[in-house]
């Protein structure tokens, strides 16, 4: 009977596994024209499914089609049908949804799940937004209104309704999308249009100059779509605009060295019609080419207003303006002020992309999905080898220590007792060293641990949208918040197993402690970015309310989780502990507490740090990360090996009849935030490019954070795991 249900089982499983969608030939992928066989394309139209040899074929075809296109000289940024076809092999496996069964799905789709287009009418009014000026080499963001340039303008009525709402997490990054100073209309093609003139002093001449130095770039927003860069020539596609450029060496025409202002943008919009699917016009795309030029008043024609509106007219601002060397606007520093003149002109063209594939293009050139599988491969053959190792070596060998024990129990009591047995009366005695403090990380670890794999499963689940990342934010915090029970229940649990008296001030450390401590780092990091004038430096009032979430939601749940805690029977155990406590005897150096916490985090952070890797480029390279059922994988293997870790360590210093495993059981797992942290140095040497000592202090206290919420949440793990192996063991065998 055992044998027909894991035949059952079997059969199931392959019949998910090979169970694929078949695939369907849309117009614009690259098997049009492949010269697939007959019989394979009417399989693909009439929707039967594909053998494996037919799979094949369409896999060769693809790659024979993908090395034709690119030997021709196409690009993959433009909007071309072989540029479309090439976006299309390079993404396909981004664009597969779910683990086992991949079916085809949209980077809409995947990207911004539910979201339907925007359709918009002839001559329609639409807002383009402002976001933060950043940089890689600097991460000090500046606000757009707070360069020296065009004022806000007066927002009409049309733009406030469609204006963006910050929620918390917006605020406390600093997004303040902002109505930008420019005047879109759909499918009206606007020619040089002066937008407001301003003189720059020497002081802000020199700010500017030193903004270009490291390389600030603008980021604007159109219809949800960032502004993008691209050069069919040099096949790249970068989101913003840089402010200016530094003259290059050899340069024709101009300076070397010298630096130059982009005072005038020419944007391209890309539409897609399709009056027999949707009425109205989707956008498509949102290019702009950055140009300086030095306009030139007409006769008798000076503006009279700093940053005002009103410009007098332009001699160089009739149609198009050329991107002529000799016409570039430089950046003296000599010189009693310079005169700016922006402009701007804006293109409509029509694409034939369709708008659920319009953040193609945004993708190409990140990391592939194949690296996350290996990722995940990686950290599974971890998990596998610790299972292995402890089903083979420790199950055995507990086995015949408890069967050991038992003979000896029967033959004579008296006889001697040896290895982990023998530490049964001093096993359970409560750590002698600060037992409230370890209550305090191990409830703060598992409150965060709680929070995140919430979070990790919302995402899964499409009630939570990675691309908008002030709302994951405010998911984490609001989580965080809620999950306060966690840390106060297990705190207290694991307080009044220790005989804690002083239950008032755990459960107000475990409150206060570790949101303190953070807290307190970030409004000092926020003095020094308000300071510097940031666009990330947070108001006193979002401080106030976060102050307000934590002293009205989460402090009280800490207190109810604590209370119940409290309240429960306390953890039974399967040894009394002796009054006497043990001496412990020379341990092996591998058994060590100072050898066991540089050994104990190896494994974990390898389990992730191929995934770190990813997350990190999205933090501080600004690329895009959206695959959160694979972070929530990765979580749970996480976890894992964790607690796997922390099992045999354990085991190991019980053998060697070193009873106090409570805080190396604890410090075994937390140093995986040792190693994050040194990893995140290694990341600042080797692919960021910071300059100055602010940028470098923000990086290293963000990341000092992280670390710390990663390590608490790794060694509440290994603690709560540790404990559980201890109570498992010592309930096998029988203890006078």
């Amino acid at each position: 009977m055992k044998i027909l249900i894991r035949l059952f089982i079997l059969t199931a499983l392959l019949s998910i596994s090979f169970a694929v969608e078949p695939k369907k030939l849309p117009s614009s992928t690259i098997l049009k024209q492949a010269g697939l066989k007959e019989n394979t394309i009417k399989k693909i139209e009439t929707g039967k499914r594909l053998n494996r040899t037919e799979r094949k074929e369409i896999k060769d075809a693809e790659k024979a089609r993908y090395i034709e296109l690119r030997n021709a000289g196409a690009d993959e940024v433009s909007n071309t049908e072989e540029s479309i076809a090439l976006r299309n092999y390079k993404l396909k496996n981004k664009k597969r949804k779910g683990l086992i069964r991949k079916r085809e799905a949209t980077l809409a789709d995947i990207l911004f799940p539910g979201v339907a287009a925007q359709d918009y009418v002839v001559g329609e009014p639409i807002a383009v937004y402002t976001d933060v000026v950043e940089s890689r080499k600097r991460p000090v963001p500046y606000d757009y209104y707070d360069l020296p340039g065009c004022s806000p303008p007066i927002e009409p009525e049309f733009r406030k309704k469609v204006r963006m709402r910050k929620n918390l997490g917006m605020r406390l990054q600093g997004r303040d999308l902002k109505v930008a100073p420019f005047d879109f209309r759909v499918k009206k093609n606007m020619g040089c249009t002066p937008m407001c003139s301003h003189t720059l002093d020497s002081k802000k001449m020199r700010w500017m100059r030193r903004l270009i130095a490291a390389q600030y770039r603008v980021q604007l927003e159109l219809d949800q779509l960032p502004v993008l860069m691209r050069s069919k020539d040099y096949n790249y596609a970068v989101r913003g605009y840089p402010l200016g450029f530094i003259a290059p060496e050899n340069f024709h025409g101009l300076r070397p060295g010298e630096y130059y202002l982009f005072n005038h943008l020419r944007f391209v919009v890309t539409y897609h019609e399709d009056p027999a699917e949707f009425t109205g016009v989707r956008i498509t795309g949102f290019d702009v080419h950055p140009v300086s030029v030095k306009h030139q008043f007409a006769e008798g024609q000076v503006p009279d207003v700093t940053g005002g509106r009103q410009v007098p007219p332009l001699t160089t601002c009739n149609g198009l303006v050329d991107n002529d060397p000799a016409m570039y606007l430089e950046l003296k520093t000599q010189g009693s002020g310079l005169r700016v003149v922006y402009s701007y002109e804006v293109e409509w063209i029509e694409s034939e992309l369709p708008w659920s594939d319009r953040w193609d293009v945004y993708l190409i050139g990140t990391p592939d999905d194949e690296l996350h599988y290996f990722s995940i491969v990686n950290s599974l053959m971890i998990v596998l080898f610790l299972t292995g190792a402890i089903s083979t070596i420790m199950i055995r060998t507990l086995k015949k220590d408890i069967a050991t024990y038992s003979e000896m129990d029967a033959l004579e009591d008296g006889m001697e007792e040896t290895g982990w047995k023998l530490v049964h009366g001093d096993v359970f005695r409560p750590p002698q060293f600060n037992p409230m403090l370890l209550c305090v990380l191990v409830g703060n670890g598992g409150q965060i641990g709680a929070a995140f794999g919430l979070s990790m499963l919302a995402g899964v689940l499409k009630m939570l949208n990675p691309m908008q990342k002030g709302q994951t934010l405010t998911c984490l915090i609001i989580l965080y918040v809620l999950c306060g029970s966690v840390s106060g229940y297990t705190s207290a649990r694991l307080y009044k197993y220790m005989d804690g008296k002083r239950w008032k001030i755990n459960i107000i450390l475990t409150a206060v402690g570790l949101p303190g401590i953070l807290v307190s780092i970030f409004i000092f990091l926020n003095i020094w970015l308000s300071f510097a004038g940031a666009a990330t430096a947070v108001s006193i009032f979002t401080i106030i309310k976060l102050f307000l979430l934590w002293a009205l939601v989460s402090t009280p749940l800490v207190f109810l989780g604590g209370f119940i805690g409290f309240k429960v029977d306390r953890i039974e155990v399967p040894c009394k502990v002796n009054q006497i406590a043990r001496v412990v005897p020379l341990v092996p150096w591998h058994v060590q507490s100072h050898a066991t916490f540089f050994m104990g985090g190896i494994l974990p952070f390898g389990s992730v740090c191929i995934e770190l890797a990813f997350i990190m480029s999205a933090l501080w390279l600004h690329q895009i990360y959206y695959v959160l059922g694979f972070l929530l994988i990765v979580w749970l293997i996480l976890v894992a090996t964790c607690a796997q870790v922390s099992i045999v360590l354990t085991y190991l210093q019980l053998c060697a009849e070193d009873h106090r495993w409570w805080w190396n059981s604890f410090l075994q797992c937390s140093s995986a935030g040792l190693y994050l942290f040194l990893y995140s140095l290694y990341f600042l040497v080797s692919r960021l490019e910071m300059v100055g000592v602010l940028p470098v202090v923000i990086y290293l206290t963000y990341m000092g954070m992280i670390s710390l919420c990663f390590g608490l949440v790794c060694g509440s793990v290994g603690f709560l795991s540790a404990f559980w192996f201890t109570k498992t063991i010592y309930s096998a065998v029988k203890i006078d």
